[in-house]
């Protein structure tokens, strides 16, 4: 194995170091989505049950015990229940898209190596077809190929490489980002209903004055 990565030469380390943070990024995210799924359900029963009964201080205070990015769609909602439920909606939603930068944090990186891995690639092989034909100025015809070993080798290895982490990392990709969608059309949902429980807890306050 380490006579392999020898034979890559430099690039090939380079780009399977990429795997490295793409790997980092998918647990991190893993682990992060299932955090805040877990605090979100927690945090919209306890804030549905403070609402319910009027206490809209105790709500926002308990936005402010969690992390997950339902508590800022939520205080957006409660901070602004006074409001005709058009502009309400539209407060949640702007709520939201301040929210997308935490849940989509890191993602797009992996999106990056996804495509400059196989250039990486396709750089590893042209080094090596370059040292090769150098060996070939230096020396004319070459009657033994394995000469020429060295940089085919590198050539090779690197273009393998670069597919080997440009794959995975595309599937990567595509799996984190409809997780974060997921996320967000959950948070719209759960948001929209806060938003219908909110508005009917301040028309029945409104109505008993």
């Amino acid at each position: 194995m380490i006579d392999v990565l020898l034979k890559g030469g430099p690039i090939l380390w380079i780009i399977l170091a990429l795997a490295i943070p793409v790997l980092a990024i998918v647990v991190e995210r893993l682990l992060y989505f299932r955090r805040i799924a877990t605090d979100e359900d927690k945090l919209f029963a306890r804030v549905k049950t403070a609402v319910e009964k009027g206490h809209f201080d105790e709500a926002l205070a308990i936005c402010d015990t969690v992390e997950a990015p339902l508590g800022g769609l939520i205080r957006a909602g409660i901070e602004n229940r006074t409001l005709p439920e058009a502009e309400l909606k539209e407060a949640v939603r702007d709520a939201a898209v301040k929210e997308l930068p935490q849940i989509e944090h890191t993602i797009q990186a992996v999106n990056v190596i996804a495509n400059i891995s196989p250039l990486m690639g396709l750089l590893g092989t042209v080094s090596g077809i370059i040292s090769s034909f150098n060996i070939l100025g230096q020396f004319g015809a070459v009657s033994d190929p394995s000469v020429l070993a060295k940089g085919i080798s590198e050539a090779l290895l690197t273009t393998a490489a670069g597919i080997v982490i440009a794959v995975p990392s595309m599937v990567a990709y595509a799996w984190l980002s409809g997780k974060a969608n997921a996320v967000i059309g959950r948070l719209e949902g759960q948001a929209n209903d806060l938003v219908r429980i909110v508005r009917g807890k301040v028309g029945a306050s409104a109505r008993s004055l």
